[in-house]
């Protein structure tokens, strides 16, 4: 497959005609593979079953009532258990000391041998107390309290391992709380680091006369979701990036800037920004590489003097709320909150409904110098996120999602030489 010309006349022509062609049917029985100027590429059969996560050699996968775990890359899943609700996974990550930490919609588990056993976790707040989820109006729709839209959560913070990420929730499966939520004994306790305020928009309907709102009624600040929790390992911070709008309660895209105390256990968030939603600070994908700082906008709503906000940007951190010290590697020219950097490679994807691609993947194999975007068109209108850092084998893993957010199926990029 040969890139798309980075005239944007010529590769949006290319790409609108792109979507005029019959899509390929989902449903395959052996592996989907192909290859760009820039990286081969890898569908799993999808008689096999889903892998949500991997860390180094190791992957967790889930099918049908059963969780399942390979050591090898996926080649063969040495290790299962039953799992009554293994479709209803959301989220999953590997900790350093090989623990599995595993989420349904509302529900979150760990695994400290290999799956034989698995226990409930339930997240504590601040002063110790249990933190449980809301009971349902509609108990089919319990919402997404840990799914998320990013795939690296694990940072080396100290000389230890904290687990760090935030909510990725209220577009499907039911409106809940949004809350940053962190792990500094690989799992074994998950505590609640910054829970958002309450959002007028995004309550239950008809809820019981008792039932309390849902968010922290002591803050202010309200968002619909998280977009991107990560480190910044020169300054020994958290920095959070929120979305979405303006939608009359106030606005709900914000970047955080957290630092933790861990002698006392607690954390120290403040507001850099809040912005609506035409604007660079409505992104994700926040990297930091060598002092830098990395980040790809998901600007949209109504353009301003016939542009928005976009692109992929980097600065000093002192200078994040400062437009003029930024600088724009690329412009994808849709909107995009997935992206990865590893070992100079640059790996993000689009929007597919915002796109006239189907399949949009953004690309540098030069820590930005060069740019390329391809159109996996073969696998329909997909939009691809939780892009998880390279296997042992030198994959990348990232899901690929039907519209935006519908879990369709996983594809694998591995860089060329």
């Amino acid at each position: 497959m040969n890139s798309l010309s980075l005239n944007r006349r010529q590769w949006l022509g290319a790409a609108t005609a792109s979507l005029l062609l019959p899509r390929t049917a989902s449903l395959h029985a052996a592996d989907v593979v192909g290859e760009t100027e820039h990286f081969h590429y890898r569908m799993p059969s999808l008689d096999g079953p889903y892998i949500d996560s991997q860390r180094g050699s190791r992957m967790f996968a889930f099918r049908g009532t059963k969780i399942m775990l390979s050591e090898d890359c996926g080649k063969s899943w040495a290790h299962t258990a039953e799992f009554p609700e293994a479709e209803n996974i959301t989220f999953s990550v590997f900790l350093k000391n090989g623990n599995i930490l595993f989420a349904t919609r509302e529900r979150l588990f760990l695994s400290t041998d290999n799956l034989k056993t698995h226990r409930e976790i339930i997240v504590k707040r601040p002063d110790g107390s249990d933190y449980k989820p809301h009971t349902p109006v509609k108990a089919d729709q319990p919402g997404w309290y840990f799914h998320s839209l990013d795939g690296e959560h694990c940072f080396e913070v100290g000389g230890k391992e904290m687990l760090v990420w935030g909510n990725y929730c209220n577009v499907v499966g039911g409106p809940v709380p949004v809350n940053i939520y962190y792990s500094t004994d690989n799992g074994e306790t998950v505590k609640l680091a910054y829970s958002f305020g309450q959002n007028p928009k995004f309550q239950q309907k008809d809820p019981p006369a008792d039932a309390p709102l849902l968010g922290d009624p002591n803050n202010k600040l309200i968002a619909r979701h998280i977009h991107n929790v990560t480190y910044s390992p020169g300054e020994n911070a958290f920095y959070a990036c929120t979305g979405d709008i303006d939608r009359t309660f106030g606005k709900e895209c914000h970047w955080l800037r957290g630092t933790y105390d861990a002698a006392a256990d607690k954390w120290d968030w403040k507001t850099l920004i809040s912005v609506d939603s035409n604007s660079r600070f409505k992104c994700g994908g926040i990297n930091f590489i060598d002092g830098k700082i990395y980040w790809i906008a998901d600007a949209n709503g109504p353009a301003i003097a016939n542009r928005h906000d976009r692109g992929i940007f980097v600065c000093d951190p002192k200078d994040i709320t400062d437009t003029s010290k930024h600088t724009m590697l690329f412009n994808p020219m849709f909107e995009s909150a997935n992206m990865l950097v590893q070992d100079g490679v640059f790996v993000a994807t689009h929007c597919a409904p915002a796109s006239t691609y189907a399949c949009g993947i953004i690309w540098s194999p030069d820590m930005g110098k060069t740019w390329t975007q391809y159109d996996l068109k073969e696998f329909g209108a997909r939009s691809g996120c939780r892009i998880h850092a390279k296997n042992s084998d030198g994959w990348f893993r990232m899901d690929l999602r039907k519209g935006w957010i519908d879990r369709a199926e996983v594809i694998f990029l591995k860089p060329k030489a």
